[in-house]
């Protein structure tokens, strides 16, 4: 079972990958050469074999244009393979009923699964991790939260929960494929593997997945860094400049000089541009209206909302929502 120490298997194993249309390229690759270089450690043996499977059985488009052959289309799979749902942008189109209704009848085989970035979404429509946790991209991660209130999604690189597996996509599919080669087949080949991507610092999934404040800004002030994380966190319900000045153990007066020191602006017009750029994932991932958004981001009003939108991004977020690209459908459910 995945995320349970094992003894090592004799193997091969077979992973079965699902190319959803838009798939991340940079996390799929990731994840295949992991198991291709595997299979290099020991000579002859092969540690494990793969499938790349589509909806239609033919090419399926990552998210850059790049087309890869899929060697099959929903077939028939065996308990003792390993299914992953590969996904990106617009990944609602490609989770069709046919694509759900194969999911779910082959996972009821008792296989481990899990995604890569939006590829728990999939999973969802297909009633498949209810009560799981599980990890996605940080930038579908607030469309996630809104439209799949019954899945825990956790701000980490992957997450295991039981035979249910999750990562970010991109570099983390590294991560998480490392320690599914670690619990099959030990930390000597995982190692191995790992040094043969030239990846010297492998991470594990207590990661969080983006840059701290420090590092992403080159902050060296712990109060401030402090500051923008609490600002962060509160997003639906804005706290007072004084509120956060005590939050991190300032005075008021010292926290605006942090911010004109280092960040050339105030902590309420910071505080604001944060709030405003969540909006926008909003706006563009979610099918929330106006008036949601303007709540859920912490605004008096949808024409006062409306307004410092239009100030920020040139555009009014009605206009915003009315030319998105939706990542998520409205049929299924989490």
């Amino acid at each position: 079972m995945v995320g349970a120490t094992t003894a090592p298997v004799a193997g091969p194993k077979r992973y079965v990958f699902l190319l959803i249309p838009g798939f991340s390229m940079l996390g799929f690759t990731c994840a295949l050469e992991a198991l291709t270089l595997a299979n290099r450690h020991s000579g002859g043996r092969r540690f494990y074999t793969w499938k790349l499977v589509s909806a239609d059985g033919g090419p399926a488009a990552a998210w850059n244009g790049v087309t890869v052959q899929g060697d099959d289309g929903l077939c028939e799979l065996k308990r003792d393979d390993t299914l992953v749902v590969c996904a990106g942008e617009d990944v609602a189109a490609g989770s069709t009923k046919p694509v759900l209704a194969w999911l779910r009848r082959e996972t009821r085989k008792g296989l481990s699964f899990g995604s890569l970035s939006s590829g728990a979404y999939t999973l969802a429509l297909a009633g498949l991790i209810a009560g799981k946790r599980i990890s996605t991209h940080w930038e579908y991660k607030t469309a996630l939260v809104e439209a799949l209130p019954r899945v825990s999604i956790e701000d980490k690189i992957f997450s295991v929960d039981g035979r249910v597996f999750s990562c970010a996509g991109g570099a983390s599919s590294m991560d998480l494929m490392l320690h599914l080669i670690h619990e099959d087949y030990g930390k000597e080949i995982s190692d191995w593997v790992a040094e043969q991507m030239v990846y010297t610092a492998p991470r594990d999934h207590s990661q969080s997945q983006r840059i701290p404040v420090q590092d992403r800004t080159g902050l060296r002030d712990r109060k401030l860094a402090l500051a923008v994380e609490v600002m962060r966190n509160n997003v639906e319900e804005p706290l007072g400049p004084d509120e956060v000045a005590e939050a991190v153990g300032v005075s008021t007066r010292q926290l605006e000089r942090l911010f004109a020191k280092h960040l050339g602006t105030s902590p309420g017009k910071y505080y604001l541009s944060l709030r405003l750029e969540r909006a926008r994932q909003v706006l563009r991932q979610t099918e929330l209206s106006v008036a949601e958004v303007s709540v859920l981001c912490g605004f008096v009003s949808p024409s006062h909302f409306s307004r410092r939108y239009k100030a920020a991004f040139g555009v009014t977020p009605g206009k915003e929502a009315g030319g998105r690209k939706l990542l998520w459908a409205a049929e299924g459910g989490g």
